[in-house]
């Protein structure tokens, strides 16, 4: 099957077709195409007309024009420079592509974009040559398109939404609750990263090193790094929705710890761990060979974060704060 998009002709033959009755799955075959292309193009580009709905239907010029204006405006930041430079800036300041076009439309400019867009053009041969993709949150190779996109329903269902967290978590009241992050580093220095966690109590870290992005192998490390602390001081980890914490289901038999999902593109309902990275990234920054650093060293690292007096914590450090807990566990 063709994966191009349908062409002029082609919309004609599906006007014509659809004009003697007849169905969409013989319309696929006629013009060799999967019949979810040709269900997709009729509704997605079928016209009405609320005064006159006599003239509702599929046309083949008017569906043609339609797809190029969607091409146009998917191509909105390779036509206006000024759009592009305002959208480049913000992802280079960290900013999620949610959250710059949402920022776009709250401050009423005139011309603004969707975070697909957005998307889009990080993954298209423009945005790949200034490697856009290293400072998205989520990096992938490369990005479907969301309708063509596996649904992640069932990887992180409802009920594992932190909207379904017990209330003494979001508050802080209870300690063993634990957020869980993963920081990357430059392509050049391969698959390595670092995972990131913090309880979220007393903020106390823990950094380690993994040598890919697969959910089994983070998933592995993560309970081998736990597993020593009691049951109680690892309740729960928050997580966001990366597909490098699909394995999540494991730590409860494993572990005995509970899993929850922060909202897809919602990276500050774990703020605790997102304040965690950008303290770590004083000494661990984005091109830190960290194939290079050894256990010791991410140990270094650790104890100088944990070190370091906290004002939510009454200047206590998160060392002494911890330590505090795991003693009232007795």
């Amino acid at each position: 099957m063709k994966r191009t998009e349908l062409n002029l002709a082609e919309r004609r033959t599906i006007e014509d077709l659809l004009y003697r009755k007849v169905n969409a799955s013989e319309i696929a075959r006629r013009i060799n195409r999967h019949r979810a292309t040709v269900y997709r193009e009729i509704k997605r580009n079928f016209f009405t007309d609320d005064e006159l709905p006599q003239l509702n239907g599929y046309f083949g010029m008017t569906a043609q024009r339609s797809a190029a204006e969607r091409r146009a405006r998917r191509r909105k930041l390779v036509r206006i420079p000024a759009l592009r430079e305002a959208v480049i800036d913000r992802l280079q300041e960290g900013w999620s592509p949610e959250q710059i076009a949402g920022r776009l439309k709250f401050e009423g400019h005139t011309t603004t974009v969707s975070h697909e867009t957005i998307y889009s053009y990080v993954y298209s041969p423009e945005g790949q040559s200034q490697e856009l993709a290293r400072y998205l949150p989520d990096r992938r190779k490369k990005r479907k398109p969301r309708y063509a996109r596996t649904a992640r329903g069932m990887m992180f269902p409802p009920e594992r939404s932190i909207h379904n967290r017990p209330e003494h978590i979001k508050s802080r009241e209870n300690f063993g609750a634990w957020e869980g992050d993963l920081m990357i580093f430059r392509r050049e220095h391969g698959k390595t990263n670092v995972a990131s966690l913090v309880e979220r109590k007393t903020r106390y870290a823990v950094l380690f090193r993994n040598n890919d992005r697969s959910s089994k192998h983070f998933m592995t490390r993560l309970m081998n790094v736990m597993e020593p602390l009691p049951q109680t001081a690892r309740q729960s980890i928050t997580f966001d929705r990366g597909i490098e914490f699909s394995g999540w289901r494991k730590l409860k038999p494993g572990i005995g710890t509970e899993a929850w999902f922060c909202d897809q593109q919602a990276p500050w309902q774990k703020g605790s761990v997102e304040n965690l990275n950008k303290r770590a990234r004083r000494y661990l920054p984005r091109d830190t060979p960290i194939s290079t650093l050894s256990d010791r060293d991410m140990k270094a690292i650790c104890e100088r974060l944990n070190g370091t007096p906290r004002k939510c914590l009454g200047w206590r450090t998160p060392a002494e704060a911890f330590a505090e807990e795991l003693r009232n566990l007795g």
